[in-house]
């Protein structure tokens, strides 16, 4: 395949088969680097070399009554990790004066369980209104379940930038790892984002026993679903969750899927989430030129690498900080 080939066809227009998507997925790994530069083509074209940070704050751990296979904080998860509620207003408020002394573009505000109760809500509405106060050009994303349409209308008033809630899975693979919400939930509460106003961020997790074409049918599903910003998370197979021991990748296929991403999806942000540092190890680096988008810090119940060496990666690059902040507002249906 003539990868850079392809490339210059997605820039013109062309969106990829399933038979060009599983191509690159099989392509062997010493046309490896001839991906990454095509990949990296069509990022550079709507991104350049610049980079956007993103930190979590995890504001309510544990306690979840959904059985997700892949989750330490599931009701099925034996894993010890530790449980709170909600925090306070002013705990959430201290997590964003972190990221912004830290450069961070977009402030997560994550929270366990199917979705929220309305004094969680206020909790967090209250919040993002004195964050925006302090940091206009902060981008809040918020990620707290399953939704109402009135809850979403109350988080985009009190100013929430971008609403995250993963489709994790293709819709043929969804029951294999969770049976106490639908695919079509998931779908669902990121179009009702859409319509609320929201910029939706929708992304996945490779390396749950699922199949090659598992995985373009979720490149594919993204694009149609216009998620704004596609999280890639690798699978960090957690001890006392139902896929422990799960240990499925290495370092060239992750670059070859989130090369993937970036063709199918070439306009969108493309973001190296849990797990990479894992699954990448030393090639960490080279993710960035399909991705344009990190975490910093920690996940939800695992360890990130020191925010230090991730800067001192991009910087060895050549990248910079992405410091701009999110423009796309999207029209209600």
């Amino acid at each position: 395949m003539n990868y850079e080939a392809l490339a210059t066809q997605v820039l013109e227009g062309y969106e990829l088969t399933n038979e060009d998507a599983l191509a690159i997925l099989n392509s062997p790994d010493e046309d490896l680097l001839q991906l990454l530069h095509a990949a990296y083509k069509i990022r550079k074209n709507y991104f350049g070399n610049k980079v956007k940070l993103n930190m979590i704050i995890n504001t309510k751990s544990g306690l979840c009554p959904e059985n997700c296979g892949y989750c330490s904080q599931s009701i099925v998860s034996k894993a010890p990790v530790e449980k709170y509620a909600m925090m306070k207003q002013e705990e959430i408020v201290a997590g964003a004066e972190r990221a912004a002394s830290l450069n961070v573009g977009t402030y997560c505000i994550v929270a366990s369980g199917r979705g929220p109760v309305n004094k969680e809500i206020d909790i967090v509405v209250d919040a993002v209104k004195e964050i925006k106060g302090k940091h206009e050009d902060m981008t809040i994303c918020a990620c707290l379940g399953i939704l109402k349409p009135e809850q979403a209308q109350r988080l985009k008033e009190a100013g929430v930038d971008r609403y995250n809630h993963n489709i994790n899975t293709s819709a043929d693979h969804h029951e294999k790892i969770t049976t106490s919400h639908t695919y079509a939930d998931r779908v669902n509460t990121v179009e009702l984002a859409k319509q609320s106003g929201i910029s939706p961020c929708s992304g996945v997790i490779i390396g749950m026993r699922e199949t090659k074409e598992d995985v373009v049918n979720m490149a594919k599903s993204l694009r149609a679903l216009d998620a704004d910003s596609i999280p890639v998370n690798f699978l960090n197979a957690i001890d006392g969750t139902p896929l422990e021991g799960t240990k499925e990748l290495n370092p060239r296929y992750c670059l070859k899927v989130l090369s993937l991403f970036r063709f199918v999806n070439p306009t969108k942000e493309i973001r190296v989430s849990g797990g990479r540092e894992v699954n990448l190890g030393t090639l960490q680096p080279l993710s960035l030129y399909p991705a344009n988008s990190i975490f910093l810090g920690d996940y939800l119940t695992t360890e990130g690498q020191p925010g230090e060496q991730d800067k001192k990666m991009l910087e060895d690059l050549g990248f910079e900080i992405d410091l701009e902040p999110l423009k796309r507002e999207v029209q209600k249906v």
